[in-house]
């Protein structure tokens, strides 16, 4: 168990960099939706929110990334090379949740036809000028960012709370849920009035759930759990909870009440930037197959 700590006064660190648009910059990808950013941290002393709520979503004070890292989009750091053909485009594809509805946007996307039972056994299939390769949801971005992939699918969420150098481009609507605190039924906290000078929660999220505190001036101290994050309220571990639910079952059976929601969480695709800038036709071309795809099923 790992205990994360912040109060209302900026801590010291780094922001985490926020998903960064192609739009305009001559990449040639449409993005229809505003930028989302959560903010964990910023060094003291530097000026502007650390985020702020508009319109129901969290959003934050930036729009770049840092530049791609050396060999983005070709491999590798190291330089070999994981792309074997210029038209060849490599797509990270999560287990869990969202799989199911991944390989599904691919099949009727026209692009591949896969089982979950064979990419499953194989983790790796390459198929008519695309190569799936099955990843843990929160390595998605890592394997987008160092160029093992030109395009993943992942969870808002995981982008939430892991930054890193990729272009965010589609939101492809599935595998929609809420990331809430929830207390239990016979707390007293409830709206922010009620909470005390020091909340404690629990969560698979302390960098999103602390940035949400901090932006409302309330001091938290985040316990980051890795499972069963719903026990924590019952042995007085914790005040609350910071997870997500998508039809709140498991909260009420635990005796667990919604008191606020941070953000709302889809399914997105995700792109390498050096990939976009070399390769942009190949990659293009999938990413607006999957952009039809994800609209019609809208």
């Amino acid at each position: 168990m790992e205990r994360t700590w912040t109060q209302h006064r900026p801590p010291v660190g780094l922001d985490p960099s926020p998903v960064r648009h192609a739009r305009g910059r001559g990449h040639g990808v449409e993005e229809h939706l505003r930028s989302e950013r959560l903010v964990a941290c910023r060094r003291r002393g530097q000026p502007g929110p650390l985020s702020e709520r508009l319109g129901g979503r969290l959003v934050g004070d930036r729009t770049a990334h840092p530049a791609p890292a050396a060999g983005a989009g070709r491999g590798t750091p190291g330089g070999r090379c994981l792309v074997t053909s210029a038209e060849q485009v490599a797509i990270a594809v999560p287990t869990g949740a969202l799989h199911d509805g991944a390989l599904s946007l691919l099949a009727r996307s026209g692009l591949a036809r896969l089982g979950a039972e064979e990419l499953g056994r194989q983790l790796l299939v390459e198929r008519d000028g695309l190569r799936v390769i099955l990843v843990r949801p929160s390595d998605v971005p890592a394997y987008v960012d160092h160029g093992a992939a030109d395009l993943g699918i992942v969870g808002k969420d995981i982008l939430w709370e892991t930054p890193g150098a990729h272009y965010e481009l589609v939101d492809l609507r599935f595998g929609g849920c809420r990331l809430v605190l929830a207390v239990p039924d016979a707390s007293s906290l409830d709206g922010p009035e009620t909470w005390p000078p020091m909340i404690r929660v629990a969560t698979k999220y302390p960098r999103t759930a602390a940035a949400w505190f901090e932006s409302r001036g309330q001091a938290v101290e985040v316990v980051q759990l890795h499972g069963s994050v719903e026990l924590a309220p019952q042995v007085g571990l914790v005040d609350g909870i910071v997870d997500l639910t998508a039809t709140g079952r498991t909260l009420r059976d635990n005796r667990l009440r919604i008191t606020a929601v941070l953000g709302t969480s889809t399914a997105r695709l995700i792109a390498n930037q050096a990939s976009l800038k070399t390769r942009t036709a190949a990659v293009q071309s999938v990413v607006a197959k999957m952009r039809e795809a994800s609209s019609d099923a809208g």
